[in-house]
């Protein structure tokens, strides 16, 4: 079957022919209906979770899926053939249950979850990263009601979820991104738009706000920007990072800021409350850019550059 793989890490991704895979006791063998591409996808490739969780080569990118369940393996029951699954396959060795492949087996009690009658696969391909993060990020900081909250790189795919999320938990919601995301902004109950490429974030909140925010939920900036940014915070306010860049005991120090480096755990829960949200029209799906397989290697260079979602459609 095709897949998108690399051979080491730092290789180039190519499309590439691997065995067919087989489900074994308790596993599923799905067939790949779409699968999402996220920022995290290259940082794998790249080497940068070596220390984290151990890979296979040649190791098959991706981990959002939504697709068909095609087989079982022996004591597999908590889904059939035909069902429709979606989630998150963070599995050890990475590589061995990548979604950018026409079929994966996996073990039944992977972060997965049934899709909606009335959610097209394309939509719940694009939820399981971007989406749970984006509602797991406004779970952990709540109350928002009446807060003041800037979400940095608001234009992306966690940041278009988030955005809504905060935005309907009560947040007087800074959306920074640039000037063409602003009406999709505003639609999401965004309060105020900045754009980096023509003001700077920091002199821009600053002059808006000089009694300081409540919240920065950070997506996109790296160590140096973040501790910058988090300077915008009031004391007792909280500085969230989903990039893992916040030292957080010197941002700490005395007490006068909360401090985090986000991590997110995906759960069926966390994938049902997303895709319920979507299906009620709590929440509107980010743009999403349709690719073939094929396409992955020359897409896969901008990943997190573009506004919103790139779903691969098998």
């Amino acid at each position: 079957m095709r897949a998108v793989a690399v051979a080491d890490y730092g290789a180039t991704p190519v499309v590439t022919q691997i065995p067919e895979p087989q489900p074994g006791r308790g596993e599923l063998l799905i067939r790949t209906l779409a699968a999402s591409m996220n920022p995290m996808d290259r940082n794998i490739a790249e080497g940068g979770w070596r220390n984290t969780m151990p890979a296979t080569f040649p190791m098959v990118l991706g981990a959002d899926i939504a697709g068909v369940v095609e087989d079982v393996g022996p004591r597999a029951t908590e889904f059939g053939p035909g069902d429709e699954v979606f989630g998150q396959l963070m599995i050890a060795p990475l590589g061995v249950a990548g979604t950018f492949a026409e079929e994966v087996a996996v073990p039944e009690h992977a972060p997965l979850a049934r899709i909606p009658d009335a959610l097209d696969p394309m939509v719940a391909a694009a939820l399981p990263t971007a989406g749970a993060t984006g509602l797991d990020v406004v779970d952990s900081l709540e109350p928002l009601r009446g807060k003041t909250v800037l979400i940095v790189g608001a234009g992306g795919g966690v940041g278009s979820f988030a955005t809504q999320f905060a935005a309907n938990a009560g947040a007087h919601v800074i959306a920074n991104t640039h000037e063409s995301a602003e009406a999709r902004m505003r639609e999401y109950g965004a309060a105020e738009v900045v754009d980096h490429s023509l003001a700077s974030v920091m002199a821009s909140v600053r002059a808006a706000h000089p009694d300081g925010i409540d919240v920065l939920i950070d997506l996109a900036s790296d160590r140096a920007a973040f501790a910058e940014l988090a300077s915008l915070v009031r004391p007792g306010g909280t500085a969230l990072t989903t990039r893992f860049v916040a030292d957080v005991d010197a941002l700490g120090k005395g007490g006068e800021l909360n401090a985090a480096n986000y991590e997110l755990t995906v759960s069926t829960e966390l994938l049902e409350r997303v895709a319920d949200a979507v299906v009620a029209g709590r929440i509107v799906p980010p743009p999403i850019r349709e690719i073939r397989l094929d396409e992955v290697p020359d897409a896969y260079a901008r990943i997190g550059h573009a506004d919103g979602k790139t779903v691969i459609t098998m």
